[in-house]
């Protein structure tokens, strides 16, 4: 953001010949209209910011919705089919008592199966954790794996769960071998609550905020019926990673696989937007941010973005009393490190308004894709309010499968098939009687919606 710019000075007005609610502006920060395209050199990122209508009501309460959309490039368009991100990856896994058998023994697979994945561009380290967090391979470029695979088939049970040091010895390898565009990951299975150590929720939620602040991310498996889904979501959020529950031990080794391949194909991370207000202007929500009273600027990280891959984020805004004219409502810039270009990229956007006294001007429908997100937004938040009423027994397990069936509905009709799928997992628990199963897949449904991702096109 221009740290000269005041958004609470500055009158808009329209380019002659522009579409006016379409505003794009490139990373150089040369701009044209009023919708805001940002493209990196190599077309890394798109960055797009869509009002709800061309125009809202002046002079009295008004609310109106913008869409900031950040779509990467697509998949062999730039770089050829070979091409990908160099890799840091920390792995770290739990082998406390409850993981012996099955569980540990697809974890060693999985990590073997993440080992033949990599090559010598690639980092890795490996930590495990039982009452004590140890190193079990320091960070190393990928050269010679077969001493990696006889380390992790080494790999044995221990005891109780010291998931905060665990956290914490993951982020010291990571920081060791952070590279400009080198995606940086770690991923983390556990199968219980944490035993000992530091185990209080709001250290352990600040922990994986640490990640984040670091410049990578955590991504949370949950193995099993005994580990706290409320705390990896919230972990997986803070750290701007993923969540998973992993129901049946086999399929440790496809979400490794999976969540390893995306990673593979990251072409901007640590996305973060900056956000100001102008006068006349308070905000209802920011990019799934409840804000204080009175919040006037915001900062707000997002998920890194894989090629082929959007981001889909929604401002609400509320207008008590602006006067006619063209304004910009709020001023912002979306901050990133592109891994295309192994740099860090910067892009101004604008959020403009036309307020008018028409009312044939401002009672016009939303924009369809305005009105897609801020559907899926809320389909975020009918799931965390069943969650809730699951855990509370405020709904009968009748009334979470109707509310469940509402929002699958919804998540269908929006496009969002991945986290319909796993709607579907949840109802299909939920008619079982397997209650405790059905939250845990619900809440990494929430961490998905809540990031906003979403396959281009």
């Amino acid at each position: 953001m221009n740290p000269n710019f005041d958004p609470n000075k500055t009158q808009a007005a329209p380019p002659p010949g522009a579409d006016p609610a379409r505003t794009q502006a490139m990373a150089s920060g040369l701009g044209a209209g009023m919708r805001t395209t940002a493209m990196a050199p190599l077309q890394a990122l798109r960055a797009e910011v869509v009002p709800s209508r061309e125009a809202t009501m002046a002079n009295g309460p008004a609310r109106e919705q913008f869409l900031l959309a950040l779509t990467a490039a697509q998949g062999d368009t730039l770089l050829g089919p070979a091409a990908r991100t160099p890799m840091n990856l920390c792995l770290v896994i739990d082998r406390s008592g409850s993981m012996e058998g099955p569980p540990l023994e697809y974890v060693k697979q999985a990590c073997r199966y993440v080992v033949d994945l990599l090559t010598p561009n690639d980092v890795l380290s490996i930590v495990a954790f039982d009452e004590t967090a140890q190193v079990l391979m320091p960070p190393q470029r990928v050269t010679q794996k077969q001493p990696i695979l006889d380390g992790i088939a080494r790999l044995t049970i221990g005891n109780t769960t010291n998931l905060y040091d665990g956290v914490n010895l993951g982020l010291q390898q990571i920081v060791q071998a952070q590279e400009t565009g080198r995606a940086s990951r770690m991923l983390l299975l556990t199968d219980g609550e944490p035993t000992v150590g530091v185990r209080d929720f709001p250290s352990l939620v600040n922990a994986a905020a640490a990640v984040r602040e670091r410049g990578t991310t955590l991504t949370l498996l949950g193995f099993g019926p005994d580990y706290n889904e409320e705390l990896l979501a919230a972990m997986a959020k803070r750290a701007g990673g993923n969540h998973y529950y992993v129901s049946r031990p086999e399929l440790i080794p496809e979400i490794f696989r999976a969540e390893i391949e995306r990673l593979m194909t990251v072409v901007a991370r640590n996305l973060r937007l900056r956000l100001k207000l102008a006068r006349w202007v308070e905000a209802r929500s920011v990019a799934g941010q409840t804000p204080s009273p009175g919040q006037r600027e915001f900062d707000v990280p997002l998920a890194d973005l894989e090629r082929g891959s959007a981001i889909e984020h929604v401002l609400d805004l509320e207008f008590p009393n602006h006067p006619l004219g063209w304004y910009r409502v709020a001023s912002g810039t979306l901050e990133y490190e592109d891994c295309l270009n192994s740099g860090n990229a910067t892009v101004d956007l604008d959020f403009v308004m036309e307020f008018t006294a028409d009312p044939a001007r401002y009672s016009v429908p939303p924009d369809p894709r305005v009105a897609s997100a801020a559907q899926v937004a809320a389909a975020s938040r009918a799931v965390e309010r069943t969650i809730l009423g699951m855990k509370t027994q405020a709904l009968s397990p009748q009334a979470a499968v109707a509310e469940l069936q509402k929002t699958q509905a919804l998540l269908l009709a929006e496009g969002r098939v991945a986290e319909a799928q796993e709607v579907t997992q949840a109802l299909r628990a939920l008619q079982s009687g397997q209650t405790g199963e059905a939250e845990k897949t619900l809440m990494g449904t929430v961490v998905h919606l809540d990031q906003g991702k979403k396959p281009s096109g």
